[in-house]
C-alpha cells in the first residue's frame, strides 16, 4: 500500500504508514479517531466489538491498539489482558470512565497509556507517535543480549529468560526489566521510572510502577531477589559483582 504522507499544522511530515487498529463501539468517536490518524499517515481499521476486535490482532497484528473499555463481545479490560499476554503491542486506553480505579487496572493489565474522554486529538496522536517511538528507536537503550546470572533477555527480539526457559512479559514488564540490566547498581526512583518506562505526558499513579515491578519479581522467580526495593528512594537491580 502506498504511504501517504501528510503534515501537521507545523509542517512536519509523520507518513508511517504503520497499522493502527481502533476498538470503540461509539461510531462518531471512531470515525474521529479514524480521521486524525490518516491525517497523520497511519493506516487505520475499525472493531466495534471486543472479540471482533480479538480475531483482526490474530489475523493482522497492528502496531498499535487504541481501546475503549466498554465494549461488547468483550470488554477492554479482558482484551487487553488477552493481546498483553500473547504479543508486545502498545494498547492506549481510551474511556469515559473517569475514576482512578479504571485506569489503574488497565495500567496493570498492561496497557500502556489512559486518556480520558472527552480528549483532544491532537494530544490523542502525539500519544500515538510516542508509543510508536519506544517500540522503534530509543538511543538510551541498547540492543542484543543482556545477561546477570540465569537472567538473560534478548532486547531485539523482545525475549527474556530464567535459566534457559522463556518467561511471558508484557511490553511494560520488559521495558522496565531491560531499563534495570542496562543500567545495574543504579537506584531508579518511582518518577523517573515512570518517565522513563510511561512517558512525561502519561498522568498515573506511581502505583503502577509497585504492582509492575511486584508482577516482574514473580516472573523472575529464583532471580527474583535481583529487583532490589531501595528505602526513600525507589527500585535497583543488582549485578553479578554486587552484593
Amino acid at each position: 500500500m502506498k504511504t501517504v504522507h501528510n503534515h501537521n499544522s507545523s509542517g512536519q511530515k509523520y507518513g508511517t504508514g504503520q497499522k493502527i487498529l481502533v476498538v470503540e463501539d461509539e461510531e462518531d468517536i471512531a470515525d474521529l479517531i479514524q480521521f486524525h490518524l490518516e491525517e497523520d499517515g497511519f493506516r487505520c481499521s475499525i472493531s466495534h466489538n471486543g472479540l471482533d476486535a480479538w480475531n483482526r490482532v490474530e489475523k493482522n497484528i497492528p502496531d498499535l491498539i487504541i481501546l475503549d473499555i466498554m465494549l461488547p463481545g468483550m470488554n477492554g479490560f479482558d482484551f487487553c489482558k488477552n493481546v498483553k499476554k500473547k504479543y508486545n503491542i502498545p494498547i492506549i486506553v481510551v474511556s469515559a470512565r473517569s475514576g482512578e480505579t479504571d485506569a489503574v487496572l488497565a495500567l496493570e493489565l498492561g496497557a500502556d497509556d489512559y486518556v480520558r474522554k472527552p480528549f483532544s486529538p491532537r494530544e490523542l496522536m502525539a500519544r500515538v507517535r510516542s508509543q510508536l517511538r519506544k517500540i522503534s528507536t530509543d538511543p538510551d537503550l541498547q540492543h542484543g543480549n543482556l545477561t546477570f546470572g540465569k537472567i538473560s533477555v534478548d532486547t531485539d527480539g523482545h525475549t527474556a529468560k530464567i535459566d534457559g526457559i522463556k518467561i511471558e512479559l508484557t511490553l511494560i514488564e520488559f521495558r522496565i526489566l531491560q531499563l534495570f540490566m542496562e543500567n545495574p547498581g543504579i537506584a531508579f526512583s518511582r518518577d523517573k521510572l515512570l518517565d522513563r518506562i510511561w512517558g512525561r505526558d502519561v498522568y498515573i499513579s506511581d502505583r503502577a510502577v509497585d504492582v509492575n515491578i511486584k508482577r516482574l519479581r514473580e516472573k523472575l522467580g529464583p532471580e527474583k531477589e535481583r529487583l532490589e526495593t531501595v528505602r526513600g528512594i525507589g527500585y535497583r537491580f543488582r549485578g553479578d559483582n554486587e552484593s
